[in-house]
């Protein structure tokens, strides 16, 4: 028997059967952060809970080849979400294995490693997520809303509430699900909008992310729209951020939180800033993890007046120009990740260095309290991010603590993603040909 046998107590054909669940989505999250599943009749659901459901490694994007045998994602039953827009579905996160053995690269098998190296430290990591979105029309070309043109429409009403049906239904859908959704605001961009849902521990809140931006996307089809987290879709636009805020927990006390009231944060905390600063460069392959990434956290100046991306390994308070935010005492917020960041290695990668930081006693540098976009040329010794995937690459092929607290996963990835990379400096632009036909 494949799987947590810690969950197997959860029959899902009965599940089923009591709530009118006529079919299964068994999905899992491969390492470009694409989504891939099998829909399996309620008929069937107690063989694929036992062994799981079939795939051809090769045919997504892990590092796999067509000789392999097959590929099982066996469902975490835990996981079960019933679709609100579609009830008769249910969603299931799935683990991958091949040949009797988990699949030591995949995404969330990678983020289950992680937890349980902190575990051993005894450490619950615990994120919540930010997930900025456009709504555009379905060619991915225009702003769904052709009203929505203020210079500054962050938090704008009226665009919020032109977009009502689709927000609200969203929402609503979070509701039944027992998320505790608390807020949704228009954002800094026109046409792009942010839902906020309450944290929780790591492994839930991936699964939460991962359903949600399927979730969006389904419901936004559904309107007649097209939801989109690319990081930047519009270049004069703020792009889309996946912000995500940490906290460590030791059963009920918050590790990072300030043990008095004139500390920052935890000696624990700040050793956890610390990892993720020696290692930001390298972090940035896995949470800016496309060549448009580096168009977000390297932009221009946006027409609302600034990017909200960082630019710097830097670290504040509750000043969103750094990477690193410190709005309270009990927690941190890295705005490094977009909107294409992986929903499993995100967590993953940052655990990784956090615990690198927390093993190393890795300082963090000085608390800077100054804006970075319009005075961190002042700041001696500050690194730079990297300015494209490919130097975010070489960084993660140079990086000691993630290769060797993700022995499995770093070489898959950097296989697979310079092969990428390779295929986007393959094709020639329009730009070039303009600009270089007549040299």
């Amino acid at each position: 028997m494949l799987g947590d046998e810690r969950t197997m107590s959860i029959d899902l054909a009965e599940i089923a059967a009591k709530s009118g669940i006529k079919y299964f989505l068994i999905s899992y999250t491969d390492l470009f952060g694409t989504q891939r599943a099998k829909l399996v009749p309620a008929a069937a659901i107690a063989g694929m809970q036992k062994s799981g459901a079939g795939f051809a490694g090769f045919a997504t994007w892990l590092d796999m080849t067509p000789a392999d045998p097959d590929l099982f994602a066996v469902p975490d039953p835990a996981s079960l979400t019933i679709l609100p827009w579609k009830p008769s579905v249910g969603w299931l996160a799935a683990d991958l294995w091949m040949d009797g053995k988990p699949v030591a690269h995949a995404p969330r098998t990678v983020l289950k490693t992680q937890l349980a190296a902190a575990a051993e430290l005894g450490l619950t990591l615990k994120t919540g997520v930010e997930c900025e979105f456009f709504l555009t029309t379905p060619d991915g070309t225009l702003v769904s809303d052709s009203a929505d043109t203020q210079v500054k429409p962050c938090y704008d009403q009226q665009a919020l509430m032109r977009r009502y049906d689709v927000i609200t239904e969203i929402c609503d859908a979070m509701q039944t699900l027992g998320w505790r959704p608390y807020q949704n605001d228009h954002e800094d961009a026109n046409g792009q909008f942010e839902m906020n849902w309450l944290y929780d521990e790591a492994l839930i809140t991936a699964d939460r992310h991962a359903f949600f931006k399927y979730m969006a996307k389904s419901i936004a089809e559904k309107h007649g729209l097209r939801a989109t987290f690319m990081p930047k879709p519009f270049a004069n636009l703020t792009g889309n951020g996946c912000h995500i805020h940490i906290s460590l927990w030791r059963g009920d006390t918050n590790a990072v939180a300030a043990t008095q009231a004139s500390d920052f944060l935890s000696q624990l905390g700040l050793n956890f800033i610390g990892g993720l600063i020696h290692s930001a460069d390298a972090l940035a392959a896995l949470l800016n993890p496309t060549v448009n990434s580096y168009k977000r956290i390297n932009a221009p100046r946006t027409v609302s007046g600034a990017t909200w991306a960082p630019n710097t390994v830097t670290w504040t308070g509750n000043n969103r120009t750094h990477m690193i935010r410190v709005p309270e005492g009990d927690r941190f917020e890295l705005r490094l990740p977009d909107g294409a960041a992986n929903p499993y290695l995100m967590p993953a990668a940052i655990l990784a260095a956090g615990l690198d930081g927390i093993a190393e006693a890795r300082d963090p540098g000085p608390r800077l309290d100054i804006n970075m976009y319009t005075e961190g040329h002042t700041v001696e010794g500050a690194k730079k991010l990297p300015l494209n995937l490919l130097d975010s690459l070489r960084a993660l092929d140079a990086c000691a603590p993630l290769r060797a607290r993700m022995p499995e996963l770093v070489p898959a990835y950097l296989k697979l993603k310079l092969a990428e990379w390779n295929s986007y400096t393959a094709h020639l632009t329009q730009w070039e040909r303009d600009t270089t036909l007549d040299c």
